[in-house]
C-alpha cells in the first residue's frame, strides 16, 4: 500500500466516523511562540485544546507536515527523518478513551488488514500523581487485544505534556510486532531490538499539571492522536527503512546511478536533507544564520557535504530537485507550484557554501602551518571544531587535509566539543517547546494582540504590500517578521510605535466572527498560507484597523496591552525585515 493510499483510507475513515478535515498548517508557525517550526498535528490546535471553539466542531481529522530538527545528525541511519507526516484525529471534548481506542483498532485490522495478533499496546501503569490506566486496558481487551499483549508502563513511556505544565495524561501506544526474533524472554514494546515497532499514540488529556507540580482534572477532556505516515507506510510494505518506499525510491536509485564512491548513508542524508529542504522553502522558509533560516541552511549544505562525499556533480542538484518534485506532487501540489523557487534558493545557498568550503581550506591551511611551526604533528579539537562550526568544514575533510601533509587531527576532543554542540542545540529546542500548551499566559495572548496592531501601522506606514512572514513570543517580548525591500528609517519605526500606542490608548474592541473562508478574503481579512485555513474560519477584527484570519486567543479590548515599544529593527533574509517589540505595563 503506497503512502497516499494510506493517508487518503485515514482521512476517510475518520470523516466517516463525523469527523471534519482540517488542511496541514505550513511548517512554518503562524504566531506560535513554542518552536521554530510545526513539529506535531496538534501544534496547530493549542488554542482549542484549552477550549476555543473550532470553526469545524469537535471531531477533527488532518495530516500534518512536520519538522523535527532534535536528530539532524542521526539522519543517514536506518530511521531518522527531519521532515515527516503525521495523520491525526482529535476530539475537542467530544468521545474520549473507548470510541478512540475502537477506532484505532478498527482502523488498524479492517481498514489496513494489519493481523489482530502482530498488535501490541501500552498503557499507563498509574503513580503517586494519577490511578493506573485501567480504562484504556479494558477498551482494549473489548476491542479485541488479549491481556497478554497489553502492557503497562511509567510516566517516561505513556504520559505526555508539552512542556512543564499544562493539560497533559495518559496516553496508549500501539505497536506493530515486526515477526524478527525476540531478543530474549523478557522482550516487550519497551525493548528497542526491532522486533516492536511504535505506529500510533492515543493522548488522553485529562489532568492540567500547575506550577506546584500538581495535578487536577481538566473541564474539558480531549483525545490528541499521532500515526507516523512514513513507518507505517514501511511497515506494511516490509521494507527494512523509509528510504526503501516510493517517497525516497526515485531520488535514492538517481544518487545510485550518479555516484562515484558507494555511501548509502550519505546517500540517504542527500535524500531526506532534499526532501525535508523542499518542504521548508515551500512553505515560506528562507537560508539565513538565525533560528529555521539556520536549520533550512544546515540541512542543505550537511546535504551538499554528502554530495561532495559521493563525488556527484553539484549541478545535478537541479535534476534531483525535478525527480523530488515529479515524484511527491501528488502528495504535496505546491511543491509542483514552488518548483523554481526551490531551485532557485537550493541552489544559491549551493553557491555560497561552495565559496565557504573554499574560506575553510584556506583557514585551515593557516592552522596547519602554525602547527608545524610550533613543532605538533596533531590540529588540536578546538581548531577542527571551529572549522566545522564557522566554516561547515566536515571533519572527515580536515582529516583527510591533515594526512595527506603528514598530521593528525585531535578526533576525541573534536566529538567531545562536538557532544556539548549537540546537547546545546536539544536543549534550545526543547526550550523552545518548554511553552507548548502552557504558554498561553495573559503575556503571550497581549503580545499576540499586539502583532496584529503592529502588521496595520506598517501597512499605513511603509504600504499595503507588507506582509507578516513569520512571529516569536514569549512572555517578555514580541518577534515579528514582515516582507520589506528596506531598512525602517527612524521616522517610520517612530512613526508605527505611535500609530500603534494610539490605537492602544483608543480602547478599540478585539471581535471574533466565524464566517466562510472566502467571505472573509472578500471582506479585506488578511492571513499567512490561506490554504491551511479550513472552509470555515475565525477572523479578528481590532475595530476598523485590523482584520485577520487567526486562531486566538487575543484580548477583548486594546487597553490591555499597555505602551508599545520597538527596540530593535534589523534583516531577517532577503527581502524580510525583522522588529523586536515590548509592552509595558
Amino acid at each position: 500500500m503506497k503512502a497516499i493510499e494510506i493517508r487518503n483510507k485515514y482521512l476517510n475513515f475518520f470523516k466517516e466516523h463525523g469527523h471534519n478535515i482540517i488542511p496541514s498548517a505550513p511548517l512554518i508557525p503562524e504566531n506560535d511562540p513554542s518552536v521554530l517550526f510545526t513539529t506535531a498535528g496538534m501544534q496547530p490546535l493549542v488554542p482549542y485544546l484549552l477550549g476555543e471553539k473550532h470553526p469545524e466542531g469537535k471531531r477533527l481529522t488532518d495530516y500534518q507536515k512536520c519538522i523535527r530538527t532534535n536528530d539532524i545528525e542521526e539522519v543517514g541511519d536506518n530511521r531518522h527523518l527531519t521532515y515527516f507526516e503525521m495523520l491525526g484525529n482529535w476530539s475537542l471534548g467530544d468521545y474520549f478513551k473507548e470510541e478512540s481506542i475502537q477506532m484505532s483498532y478498527d482502523f488498524l485490522t479492517k481498514e489496513l488488514k494489519i493481523p489482530a495478533e502482530k498488535i501490541s499496546v501500552t498503557c499507563f501503569a498509574g503513580d503517586e500523581d494519577c490511578p493506573r490506566d485501567n480504562v484504556s486496558a479494558e477498551c482494549w481487551k473489548k476491542a479485541g487485544i488479549p491481556e497478554e499483549r497489553i502492557y503497562f508502563y511509567g510516566k517516561d513511556d505513556n504520559w505526555w505534556i508539552a512542556g512543564e505544565e499544562g493539560p497533559c495524561g495518559p496516553d496508549t501506544e500501539m505497536f506493530y510486532d515486526t515477526g524478527k526474533p525476540a531478543c530474549s524472554e523478557d522482550c516487550q514494546p519497551s525493548c528497542d531490538c526491532g522486533k516492536y515497532v511504535e505506529i500510533w499514540n492515543n493522548v488522553f488529556m485529562e489532568y492540567f499539571k500547575d506550577e506546584k507540580g500538581n495535578y487536577r482534572k481538566l473541564e474539558q477532556k480531549n483525545v490528541d492522536t499521532g500515526l507516523g505516515l512514513e513507518r507505517m507506510t514501511m511497515l506494511l510494505q516490509g521494507k527494512e527503512t523509509p528510504f526503501d518506499t516510493e517517497l525516497f525510491k526515485p531520488v535514492m536509485d538517481k544518487l545510485h546511478e550518479l555516484q562515484k564512491i558507494d555511501n548509502i548513508q550519505s546517500r540517504r542524508i542527500v535524500a531526506e536533507h532534499l526532501r525535508s529542504s523542499m518542504m521548508i522553502i515551500s512553505d515560506g522558509g528562507k537560508p539565513s544564520n538565525t533560528d529555521r533560516g539556520y536549520i533550512l541552511r544546515r540541512l542543505i549544505r550537511r546535504m551538499i557535504r554528502h554530495l561532495n562525499k559521493l563525488q556527484i556533480n553539484l549541478d545535478e542538484l537541479s535534476t534531483l530537485i525535478d525527480i523530488n518534485v515529479d515524484n511527491l506532487k501528488e502528495m504535496y501540489p505546491e511543491l509542483e507550484k514552488n518548483r523554481e523557487d526551490i531551485k532557485l534558493t537550493i541552489i544559491e545557498e549551493k553557491n555560497k557554501f561552495v565559496k565557504t568550503l573554499a574560506h575553510g581550506e584556506k583557514e585551515f591551511t593557516k592552522e596547519m602551518n602554525k602547527a608545524k611551526e610550533l613543532g605538533k604533528d596533531k590540529i588540536d579539537g578546538q581548531i577542527v571544531f571551529r572549522l566545522y562550526d564557522t566554516y561547515g568544514f566536515p571533519p572527515e575533510v580536515t582529516k583527510e587535509l591533515a594526512e595527506e601533509n603528514g598530521m593528525k587531527i585531535d578526533l576525541k576532543e573534536f566529538n567531545e566539543l562536538f557532544k556539548q554542540h549537540q546537547e546545546k542545540s536539544r536543549s534550545g529546542s526543547e526550550q523552545k517547546f518548554k511553552g507548548g500548551l502552557a504558554e498561553q499566559t495573559e503575556e503571550t495572548i497581549c503580545y499576540h494582540t499586539a502583532t496584529h496592531l503592529l502588521n496595520a501601522a506598517l501597512k499605513v506606514v511603509i504600504g499595503k504590500d507588507v506582509h507578516q512572514k513569520g512571529s516569536n513570543i514569549t512572555t517578555e517580548r514580541m518577534r515579528f517578521d514582515f516582507s520589506c525591500d528596506h531598512k525602517l528609517t527612524d521616522e517610520e519605526k517612530q512613526k508605527v510605535e505611535d500609530l500603534v500606542n494610539e490605537w492602544i490608548k483608543d480602547e478599540l474592541p478585539v471581535t471574533k466572527t466565524e464566517m466562510k473562508k472566502e467571505d472573509a478574503i472578500k471582506s479585506g481579512a488578511e492571513c499567512m498560507f490561506i490554504e491551511k485555513y479550513p472552509d470555515i474560519v475565525t477572523v479578528y477584527s481590532i475595530g476598523d484597523v485590523s482584520k485577520e484570519l487567526c486562531g486566538g486567543p487575543h484580548v477583548t479590548n486594546t487597553s490591555e496591552l499597555g505602551q508599545f515599544k520597538i527596540k530593535k529593527e534589523e534583516a531577517s533574509s532577503a527581502g524580510v525585515r525583522r522588529i523586536k517589540a515590548v509592552l509595558i505595563k
